[in-house]
C-alpha cells in the first residue's frame, strides 16, 4: 500500500495566528485482483495524532471495535479474505524474535494488504514489502533454483526477515515502538535525523497512525503490551550500510 500526503490549507492563510495547516493523508491500496482503492483522512493536528499513536503502540489497551472514525481501508482489511491466512507464520516469527504477533500483522496490513505478490514502485516485495537491498543485508540471496525476488514472495521467508529487521529496529529504539515503526517506513536514518522522533513526513505519520490502529484492533484481550516486549536487551545486528528506507511502500 502507498501512503501519500497532500496539504489542505485550512488555516485560512492567516500569518502569525499560530494555527497549523491541516494535512490530508491519501491511502492508495492495490488489492490482489489489481483494483486500486483510495482513502483520504485529514490530520487537523499531526503532533497530537502522533502522540496518540505512540501511546497506542507502547501501551496498547484491550482490543477495540471498528468505529465510524476509522477510514474505510480499516474495515476493508478486517474483512479481507486473507485476513487470517498468515496468522500461523506471524505467530511463529514473532515468537522467534520476541515480538508481538499483532504488531507484525499490523505492519503487514499497512504494507501490502495481505498481498504476497505485491511489488512497490521502489521494488519492495511481498507481504512485508522488503527491499532486495534489505534482504541481502540480512544474508538472503538468489540462487540457481530461485531468484531473490521469488524468495521474497515466499510468505514464510518474507515474514521472518521482516520480523528480524523489526526486532533490530525495536532494539535501536527501546521503549519507543512508534520510532521502530516510523523507521520501517522512512528508514532509521530519518528518525535519527530528527532527534529520535517521528519524522515530519505526512506519509510516515499516516503510516504510523495506520499501524497503531491495526495493532490496537488485532491485539487479543489481555495480551502483553509492546512496552514489555520492547524492553528486553537485544543485540542489534542491523548491517551498517542501511538504505534510506526499509519497505518502500506503494
Amino acid at each position: 500500500m502507498r501512503v501519500e500526503a497532500a496539504d489542505s490549507s485550512s488555516d485560512g492563510g492567516s500569518k502569525g495566528s499560530g494555527s497549523k495547516k491541516a494535512q490530508s493523508i491519501v491511502y492508495r491500496y492495490t488489492d490482489a485482483d489489481g483494483a486500486v482503492h483510495f482513502y483520504a483522512q485529514t490530520l487537523d493536528d499531526p503532533d497530537k495524532l502522533m502522540a496518540s499513536s505512540a501511546a497506542l503502540l507502547n501501551h496498547a489497551e484491550s482490543k477495540e471495535a471498528v468505529t465510524p472514525a476509522d477510514p474505510p481501508f480499516v474495515r476493508t482489511m478486517l474483512s479481507h479474505r486473507d485476513a487470517r491466512k498468515y496468522d500461523p507464520l506471524l505467530t511463529q516469527a514473532a515468537s522467534e524474535f520476541g515480538l508481538d504477533a499483532a504488531l507484525l500483522k499490523a505492519v503487514m496490513t499497512a504494507e501490502s494488504g495481505f498481498n504476497a505478490k505485491a511489488v512497490s514502485s521502489k521494488g519492495a516485495v511481498g507481504l512485508m514489502q522488503i527491499l532486495p537491498d534489505t534482504a541481502e543485508r540480512y544474508g538472503l540471496q538468489g540462487d540457481r533454483r530461485k531468484t531473490l525476488h521469488q524468495k521474497l514472495t515466499d510468505p514464510k521467508i518474507n515474514i521472518r526477515l521482516a520480523a528480524r529487521y523489526l526486532r533490530d529496529l525495536m532494539a535501536m529504539f527501546p521503549q519507543h515502538v512508534e520510532l521502530a515503526i516510523a523507521s520501517y517506513n522512512a528508514g532509521e536514518g530519518a528518525v535519527q535525523k530528527y532527534g529520535n522522533k517521528i519524522p515530519p513526513y505526512p506519509e510516515t505519520q499516516g503510516y504510523v497512525r495506520l499501524v497503531s490502529r491495526f495493532y490496537q484492533l488485532y491485539r487479543p484481550d489481555g495480551g502483553a503490551t509492546l512496552a514489555s516486549a520492547g524492553s528486553a536487551r537485544l543485540k542489534v545486528t542491523l548491517p551498517p550500510h542501511a538504505p534510506a528506507t526499509a519497505s518502500g511502500n506503494d
